[in-house]
């Protein structure tokens, strides 16, 4: 699906550049000044890259939806696109990648250390928007919010610290459900769930438990991510922004290692173990490619599109559950045809 469709697809894309132009432009237009000089150009790096700002859509329709104030979410949404970049950042150095949306990271430009040191001021960036909040929504609903932060990012971590134990361990015996409880940690929870829940706050002014979206957003980012992982394998640069087959470079255990690891036999799966057993310095290009051979030939790639499929139809389930008392909206038609869009992008 390219990223300018039509139907649902032209929808999806015409809500997300949206949020994004709003977002983004405010985030530039308000971040604070930053010693030294040029460190709040640094910030500005990753968020004025093309990218989809997928996390605080969902957050402003979750708000709407439930018959909030946008404008009132804002600031959160800017928030949740901040700590986003942050991530990647800090992703991109742990991962060793070198591509991110459609340039070099950052690391690759300024080297480890400076990276990090600018990830570190894109979450401070955050937490002050954050506390802004208290101002723009009162005290109560501001640490509503500040407390689903801790849960997102405690998730994240754990969940980002079980991917990298695997390749540290070079484990081979994992199934589909340890990908998905990993995926639960790493992606759904701050993809989808969390901002969600911080939409749902807003609009219900931090009464109640704001948990209505938890399972769309959990079916919704496990959908994302296995799209994500399929994109890395088969999808075109200029469209997907990231270097190509960088999951095998890094030994990444996705939907498709984890079949291939559990398909292969004999000297093939010995030799599979040895390469994802070797650190990325270690690989080379032949055996990337041998990888990536493989798994078309024993159907990983139909499987994990398998997988994407169910989760995104229970998404849409989700969905239909979450929003039938919703009156027509561009929201509602956002969260609902999100699902679909998921799976069919290409980008």
């Amino acid at each position: 699906m390219a990223g300018t469709g039509t139907g649902l697809a032209g929808a999806v894309d015409a809500y997300l550049g949206d949020v994004r132009d709003r977002v983004v432009g405010t985030l530039l237009r308000d971040l604070p000044d930053l010693a030294p000089a040029g460190l709040a150009g640094l910030v500005s790096s990753y968020p004025s890259r093309p990218g989809k700002a997928l996390r605080p859509a969902l957050c402003l329709a979750a708000c709407g939806v439930l018959g909030g104030d946008g404008d009132r979410a804002l600031n959160s949404a800017v928030a949740l696109e901040l700590f986003h970049n942050a991530f990647l950042i800090h992703d991109d150095i742990q991962d060793e990648s070198e591509q991110r949306r459609g340039g070099p990271t950052l690391h690759a430009q300024l080297g480890t250390a400076a990276a990090i040191n600018v990830g570190n001021a894109t979450n401070l960036v955050g937490l002050r928007r954050l506390m802004e909040n208290r101002a723009l929504l009162g005290s109560q609903v501001a640490w509503r919010i500040i407390q689903e932060t801790e849960l997102m990012m405690r998730h994240s971590i754990e969940g980002q610290a079980i991917e990298l134990r695997w390749i540290a361990d070079n484990a081979c015996d994992l199934d589909v459900d340890d990908y998905y409880r990993m995926c639960l940690k790493k992606t759904s929870w701050y993809t989808c769930i969390y901002p969600c829940r911080v939409g749902a706050l807003v609009a219900r002014q931090g009464t109640g438990e704001p948990t209505g979206f938890d399972h769309y957003g959990w079916y919704l980012g496990a959908a994302f991510q296995i799209q994500d992982d399929l994109l890395n394998i088969t999808g075109d640069y200029d469209a997907y922004g990231k270097e190509i087959c960088g999951d095998l470079w890094e030994g990444k255990r996705t939907v498709m290692m984890i079949h291939l690891i559990r398909t292969l036999r004999g000297a093939e799966r010995a030799r599979l173990v040895a390469f994802l057993g070797r650190p990325r310095a270690g690989r080379d290009a032949a055996g990337v490619a041998w990888v990536r051979d493989r798994m078309v030939a024993a159907g990983s790639l139909d499987v994990a599109r398998g997988y994407a499929r169910q989760l995104a139809a229970a998404a849409a389930r989700e969905a239909e559950d979450a929003l039938g008392a919703a009156p027509p909206s561009p929201h509602r038609e956002f969260l609902l045809a999100l699902p679909a869009y998921m799976i069919e992008r290409d980008r």
